[in-house]
C-alpha cells in the first residue's frame, strides 16, 4: 500500500510543482511592479502631464472604439448569427483575421489603406482629409484589432437565444426590430457586455497598429501603452505607474467578465 501510494503522491507532487512554477512565473512580474513603485513616487510621477496626456487620451479613444464596434459590429454578429450566405465563412474568417496577424503588420495595412498615398488616402488627401498620424488614427486602430473580441462573444451570443422567446413576441404583434431590442438583445446582453468590456480593454492597450499607423505624439496619438514605450527611455518611475494603472484596469475587466459569464450560465440553468 505504501508503495502505490508513493506512486500516487508522486504525479500529484509534479502536477502541484508545475501549478506553482505557472502561477508564479505570471504574478512576480505583475508584482513586482508593485514593489518598485512607492505610494509618493506614484502619485509624484501621476502628475505629470504627459501621464495624464496619455491617459485621458486612452479612455476618450477606447471608449468611442467601444462605442462604434458596437453600433456596427451588433448588426455583424447577428446576421452571422442567424443567416446563411454566400461566403459566409470567409466573411467570418476576415473578421477574425486581427485577432491573429501581428500588430505591427495591422498598423502597415491600415498606413497603406489611409496613409497619404495609400489605396484610399490618396483619393481623401485631395479634399485635404489626413487620418494618419492624427487622433482618428488612434481610434481605427483600436477599432481594426478589437473589434472582433466584440463580433464574436456577441455572434455567440445570439446563437444561445432561445428563438422561442422571439416566436412568442412576433406572434404578439411586435415587429422584427422591436422584438430584437425588446427580447433577443435583454436574453443577450450578459454576452454582450463581456464582449464590449473585452473590446474596450484590447482598445486600452494596443499598441503596436497605433505606433505605426498613428505614430507617437504626445496629447494627439500617444495612448498609456506609447506613453510607457517612450518613458522607459528616460523616466521609469512614469512608465511603471502607466503600466500599473493598466495592471488594474486589466485585472478589473478579467473580473467583471467572469462575473457576467457566471451570471449568464446561473441564468441558462435557471
Amino acid at each position: 500500500m505504501r508503495r502505490g501510494t508513493k506512486l500516487y503522491s508522486l504525479p500529484a507532487l509534479l502536477v502541484l510543482l508545475f501549478f506553482c512554477l505557472i502561477v508564479l512565473f505570471v504574478s512576480l512580474p505583475i508584482l513586482s511592479l508593485f514593489v518598485k513603485t512607492s505610494p509618493d513616487s506614484f502619485l509624484r510621477s501621476l502628475d505629470a502631464p504627459f501621464v495624464m496626456d496619455a491617459l485621458r487620451l486612452s479612455i476618450v479613444t477606447s471608449v468611442v472604439t467601444m462605442l462604434i464596434v458596437i453600433i456596427f459590429g451588433t448588426p455583424v454578429a447577428f446576421v452571422n448569427a442567424r443567416y446563411k450566405y454566400p461566403g459566409k465563412e470567409l466573411i467570418d474568417t476576415i473578421i477574425d483575421l486581427p485577432v491573429v496577424i501581428p500588430p505591427a503588420v495591422a498598423g502597415i495595412a491600415l498606413l497603406m489603406a489611409f496613409g497619404r498615398r495609400g489605396v484610399l488616402g490618396q483619393y481623401l488627401n485631395l479634399f485635404d482629409i489626413t487620418i494618419a498620424f492624427t487622433t482618428v488614427a488612434v481610434i481605427m486602430a483600436q477599432v481594426f484589432v478589437a473589434s472582433p473580441f466584440y463580433i464574436r462573444q456577441a455572434k455567440t451570443s445570439f446563437e444561445d437565444v432561445d428563438r422561442s422567446y422571439e416566436h412568442a413576441a412576433r406572434t404578439l404583434g411586435a415587429t422584427p426590430l422591436r422584438t430584437f431590442f425588446l427580447v433577443t438583445v435583454p436574453i443577450a446582453l450578459n454576452g454582450l457586455i463581456s464582449g464590449a468590456i473585452m473590446t474596450w480593454a484590447r482598445a486600452l492597450g494596443e499598441f503596436g497598429a497605433t505606433i505605426m499607423f498613428a505614430g507617437n505624439f504626445q496629447g494627439v496619438t500617444q495612448t498609456m501603452p506609447l506613453a510607457i514605450y517612450t518613458a522607459m527611455q528616460g523616466d521609469l518611475e512614469a512608465s511603471l505607474v502607466l503600466s500599473i494603472i493598466l495592471v488594474i484596469i486589466s485585472f478589473a475587466v478579467i473580473a467583471a467578465v467572469k462575473i457576467l459569464m457566471r451570471r449568464r450560465l446561473i441564468h441558462a440553468q435557471d
